[in-house]
């Protein structure tokens, strides 16, 4: 295991060690399970392109259809 340092502010800090006094788990134990869950929902190196899928909304039903047009000025490239 790696050790690390962050800084907090107080109210977040606050908030994650009563948590964990929750779940009964130590603050360490709490930051690594939240991490993991966010990274867990990233998306992986080959579909990074994904997180900007949607991004643009032209009002256009056949925009996926004729992106091709609409970006190059001709059906394909």
């Amino acid at each position: 295991m790696t050790r690390t340092q962050i800084s907090l502010d107080t109210d977040m800090y606050e908030q994650a060690r009563e948590e964990a006094r929750r779940q009964g788990v130590s603050f360490a134990e709490l930051t690594r399970r939240a991490l993991g869950q966010f990274l867990q929902q990233q998306p992986q190196a080959e579909q990074a392109w994904l997180r900007f899928a949607g991004a643009v909304e032209t009002g256009d039903a056949g925009a996926s259809q004729s992106v091709d047009e609409v970006v190059y000025g001709r059906d394909r490239p």
